[in-house]
């Protein structure tokens, strides 16, 4: 199926800039490796998902991934976790203690149009991206448990603390994901 040129601008046109592009939107094209950052930078940890994405530039662990800023999970990324072999969603979470970093594998929710609005959930964004496009990636939540969601900007220490932390089992996923050498990637 193929997406019409309005479609794939929208997605370009999300909420949040992504000066923290690794690579241009295009190799995608080339069934590679999507981490999405997500939440609001405004409300102190919640931001912890884009503060990483935007880190991942200066780690050349992360040459040639695509690296997305965005407030929060919509519609228009279905196109990119179609497109991409493995899909890395990094948020916050309020449930877990301070600074813990977590791994969850995320399996599609079924195609049922009520739950997909102006955004979704990670299980219903892999869902989409497979009822829209007939395939989705490997997805994987990282997240990261928040100490305050208070209004400012900034991370609390325990979870700046956790960043690198975060980092390190996003590029872990990556390298699992990898194709050997003198494979065909399909």
């Amino acid at each position: 199926m193929s997406v019409p040129a309005n479609r794939s601008s929208l997605a370009d046109r999300s909420s949040l800039a992504d000066r923290s592009s690794l690579a241009d939107r295009s190799s995608l094209a080339d069934r590679s490796s999507l981490v999405v950052g997500y939440g609001n930078p405004l409300r102190s940890d919640d931001g912890v998902g884009p503060v990483i994405a935007g880190r991942l530039a200066a780690d050349p662990r992360f040459t040639g991934t695509v690296a997305l800023q965005r407030h929060q999970l919509t519609p228009e990324l279905a196109v990119d976790v179609s497109r991409a072999d493995l899909v890395v969603l990094v948020d916050a979470r309020s449930d877990a203690p301070a600074g813990s970093v977590a791994i969850e594998r995320v399996d599609p929710a079924s195609a049922d149009g009520s739950t997909w609005s102006h955004h979704l959930g990670p299980a219903s964004l892999a869902g989409l991206a497979g009822e829209l496009y007939g395939r989705a990636a490997e997805v994987h939540v990282v997240s990261v448990g928040v100490g305050s969601l208070e209004v400012g900007e900034g991370l609390s220490p325990e979870v700046e603390a956790a960043v690198p932390g975060a980092i390190d089992a996003i590029a872990g996923l990556i390298a699992r994901a990898a194709p050997v050498a003198g494979t065909e990637h399909a």
